[in-house]
């Protein structure tokens, strides 16, 4: 599970090589941002070729929004600042790091990318088959709403943290002062964000959580499995 990292002689060290995962992944998020709101401003059908919209797919049209809507961010009022994508970035950096490290580079990359996916495709599938009432649009989210962000990736990276580390103490970003436990944080915040919002009606891909979330805990139990001893001495190490 630790990374291996080559070692290149001084001067010779490759640029993106030297990137970790995480970093690259930020680098590509906000790259992508930037180039999309520019081409948005002549372009507005734009959206629809990146977003990842339920009705879209199920009639079999834009397929490849599974992939960019994992990099591409909801815009705020002020075209090139967006809330969205400055929080999950700080989360993406805040975990991701960390979680990089212990399971090593090409295995995050591509769990990172693979959770995505299965995210979306969740995402996907209950809002066109439950979304199409007034309640079922509440829980599962409109099948004609389109759905941006890599919030089920990070989900999914949180969730591996509460099966890998259970102990370890989160912490909410408006709330500094007020921990718990990876195992009651994570799931605390995934169906408190998902009844706010139900209630409110505020749309929020609660259902790409849910399966990047249901990602991490199914990865973490292989893990678990497949290196019984440094899962265990991480999980001990943590929860002092």
């Amino acid at each position: 599970m630790v990374g291996v990292y080559r070692i290149y002689p001084k001067g010779k060290r490759n640029f993106f090589k030297s990137f970790s995962a995480t970093k690259l992944i930020i680098f590509v998020n906000v790259i992508f941002f930037i180039i999309a709101i520019i081409l948005l401003q002549f372009a507005p059908n734009f959206f629809s070729y990146i977003a990842l919209n339920p009705t879209n797919i199920f009639q079999g049209k834009y397929l490849w929004t599974f992939l960019t809507s994992m990099f591409m961010h909801a815009p705020g009022v002020i075209p090139f600042l967006s809330f969205h994508l400055l929080i999950n970035m700080f989360v993406l950096f805040s975990l991701g790091g960390m979680m990089e490290k212990i399971i090593g580079k090409k295995r995050f990359l591509w769990f990172y990318l693979i959770s995505g996916l299965i995210a979306g495709l969740l995402f996907v599938f209950l809002s066109y088959f439950f979304g199409n009432t007034d309640l079922g649009a509440r829980i599962f989210s409109n099948p004609a709403v389109s759905a941006v962000g890599a919030s089920g990736a990070i989900f999914a990276i949180a969730g591996l943290f509460m099966m890998l580390t259970p102990k370890l103490k989160f912490m909410i970003i408006f709330l500094p002062f007020f921990s718990l436990p990876a195992y009651l944080m994570i799931p605390l915040v995934l169906f408190g964000t998902w009844l706010v919002s139900s209630s409110t009606g505020f749309p929020i891909g609660n259902t790409a959580h849910l399966g990047g979330f249901l990602c991490g805990i199914i990865f973490g139990l292989y893990l678990r499995k497949k290196y019984p001893r440094k899962t265990q001495m991480l999980s001990r190490h943590f929860s002092k």
